[in-house]
């Protein structure tokens, strides 16, 4: 268990924490939710012990461990891959290393093998064998090579020098140590950002049957989803528990910002109203006993604060202009690296209205494919052919290359569309460049502003074809959420390259698995395509798996399959709304009766205080079996959904 108690952080003026508390158990599945800046790395930081508070406790159960994954900054080097996978399994590491110097000991005492000394030594290595067998040490090697086949790496890899991994693959080799170690709490902070779909499915299914305690931070609202059962809201100074994932917590936090806004609507009218007969009275001998009691009234008042929201990315696309059927094709098409083969002999052809998400393991050829239908990546053989009146915008994944590190966001913005100041400021705008922001220079931008700049350059062009690829980088919840709004409602055909299910799903209705030298399409989202992949490796196993160049799947199947799940899913389903909706039902009474507490009044020794403080003590019990029930119904539904 990891006991928070009272904990109290400020930067300066900003205050982080205030007097926070809450409990961990190794068996909470928590995802951490609030805007930039909440303090979410913070808190992952403080419960490590690497950031001092300013107050309060934290207090972690004896023996127990914790694992971190930070968002960067990790480098490896001087041993290969595998080997340094395996000593992060410091426990067994240790254990070798005491069973080899106990071997020492009974060689040096190998003259006189009945002596204390030798008779010590031979009981240490009996005991530490059976230690080592309690940790199936003998299967370490296959656990390594297991958990970095899973994360991409192939068996090729496994004796090189972690020192040849570039950064991406330098948080993979930081992640398969951690996983191998199995501390009681892993505290992972943005993990599938360096990771292709395949890796983070097989990582999510991993986590899934991960028996410790999960901490995580994720822009991933489908990784969230999937993996947490336990939501802490952090903002304004204030953690709060939801007894639900990332989509419950939102469902939840509105209702309670409603709940909120109603409750402040309230105290404000009675505010002004006092406020009149004060000001009405204030002047008459008479009332001076009265007027006096309601300005103590209202000194004493707690004012309810509205919780601010952050500003987010809000805007639309300019409609789609006319065009031909067909918006770009490629026929033929050969790309080779050297001896990497990546291309031979592929056809593509994307038309009027298409929408379709591009995936496969990274090194296959997916941001190859976008630059080469971009026009910025030459090719050895085949055609590549424009449509008529094709207008294509592309959004590159390291857009930093594409920016002028010179210019500021407003010069950007004008060169890159030719439109006006006045029309690229209102854009600009849109995407949180906010009065003086527009003039900061390109280099000292963050990450995530580059990123918003680069997506407006694109949004100023009007384009029938958008090319984007991992236009989410940088981008938290909320903003990937606009984004895909705008996305849903742009009239053009999309290509999209990206791992983050929840933000493709919505958008596409074709899915292209581009593997080395193959490729398969399927009528259908991500989701539904990675069923279908996880049905066949199921069947054939991963090694036998069907490579069909170019096969489209039957759609009337796939409508078939989904309409049996969703009939056996929804009574499952419907168990878990309902709890849903009796917890939240219970929530709200319970904040209720802690908004009346909030008056002293409450505890003083009144007719029905006892009552009251018995309903209150009963409506906790009743959320608490709620959320039993919950847990349950949302464990068959995983496990029905998992069939």
């Amino acid at each position: 268990m990891i006991e928070i108690r009272n904990m109290s952080l400020r930067f300066g003026p900003q205050i982080v924490f205030e007097k926070i508390n809450a409990n961990i158990s190794t068996r909470d599945r928590i995802g951490l939710a609030g805007r930039n800046g909440a303090g979410k790395t913070t808190f992952l930081k403080c419960l490590l012990g690497e950031m001092e508070t300013d107050g309060g406790d934290i207090i972690v159960g004896k023996g127990m461990t914790l694992g971190y994954l930070p968002q960067d900054g990790i480098q490896s080097y001087g041993t290969p891959l595998l080997e340094a996978v395996k000593q992060a399994e410091m426990q067994i590491q240790e254990l070798n290393a005491a069973l080899e110097a106990a071997h020492d000991r009974v060689d040096r005492h190998a003259s006189d093998p009945g002596s204390p000394e030798a008779v010590e030594a031979w009981d240490s290595i009996h005991k530490i064998e059976g230690e080592l067998q309690l940790r199936e040490a003998h299967k370490l090697t296959m656990r390594a090579e297991k958990v970095l086949s899973g994360l991409g790496f192939k068996e090729t890899d496994f004796g090189r020098d972690t020192g040849e991994f570039s950064g991406g693959w330098q948080m993979r080799i930081a992640l398969a140590k951690l996983l191998l170690r199995q501390p009681d709490y892993l505290l992972l902070d943005e993990p599938t950002n360096h990771l292709d779909l395949p890796s983070q499915r097989w990582l999510e299914q991993y986590l899934a049957k991960y028996q410790g305690g999960l901490v995580l931070i994720s822009h991933d609202r489908a990784f969230l989803d999937e993996l947490t059962r336990k939501t802490f809201a952090l903002g304004q100074g204030a953690l709060k528990v939801f007894a639900g994932n990332f989509t419950y917590f939102e469902v939840e936090s509105a209702k309670q910002k409603a709940l909120q806004i109603a409750r402040k609507a309230s105290q404000d009218k009675k505010i002004e109203q006092t406020q009149r007969f004060i000001d009405r009275f204030r002047a008459k001998n008479t009332k001076a006993t009265q007027v006096q009691s309601r300005i103590k009234q209202l000194d004493k008042l707690e004012r309810i604060e509205i919780d601010s929201e952050e500003a987010s990315v809000s805007f639309s696309f300019p409609p789609a202009p006319r065009s031909g059927q067909v918006l770009i094709s490629v026929e033929g098409l050969d790309k080779a690296y050297g001896d990497l083969v990546l291309f031979n002999s592929f056809d593509l052809k994307i038309e009027k209205g298409q929408r379709l998400a591009v995936v496969g393991v990274n090194g296959a050829g997916k941001s190859t494919l976008a630059k080469i239908l971009a026009g910025e990546e030459p090719f050895q053989n085949g055609q590549r052919m424009v449509g008529q009146n094709t207008r294509l915008s592309y959004f590159a994944q390291h857009q930093t290359a594409y920016l002028n590190s010179e210019h500021t966001a407003l010069e950007s913005a004008v060169q890159m569309s030719g439109a006006g100041e006045q029309a690229a400021r209102d854009i600009l705008g849109s995407f949180l460049f906010r009065g003086d922001d527009v003039f900061k220079p390109v280099q000292v931008l963050s990450g995530g502003e580059k990123n918003r700049l680069a997506l407006a350059r694109i949004l100023l062009q009007p384009a029938n074809l958008l090319i984007l690829d991992e236009p989410t980088n940088h981008l938290d919840i909320q903003s990937k959420t606009i984004l895909r709004e705008a996305l849903q409602n742009y009239d053009g055909a999309l290509m999209i390259i990206s791992h983050d299910r929840d933000f493709l799903d919505p958008l596409v209705d074709r899915t292209l698995e581009i593997n080395p030298q193959s490729h398969r399409m399927f009528w259908c989202n991500v989701s539904e395509y990675l069923d279908k992949v996880e049905r066949e490796e199921h069947l054939s196993g991963p090694s036998k798996r069907p490579v069909s160049k170019g096969k489209a799947l039957n759609p009337k199947e796939e409508r078939r399959r989904r309409e049996e799940e969703r009939r056996r899913l929804a009574p499952l389903k419907k168990r878990v709304e309902a709890a849903e909706t009796k917890m939240a039902k219970l929530e709200a009474e319970i904040a209720a009766w802690e908004d009346k507490m909030r008056d002293p009044a409450f505890f003083s020794n009144r007719p029905g205080q006892k009552a009251d403080m018995q309903a209150y003590d009963s409506t906790k019990r009743k959320l608490e079996r709620a959320m039993e029930v919950w847990e349950s119904a949302q464990a068959a539904l995983d496990e029905a959904q998992g069939d």
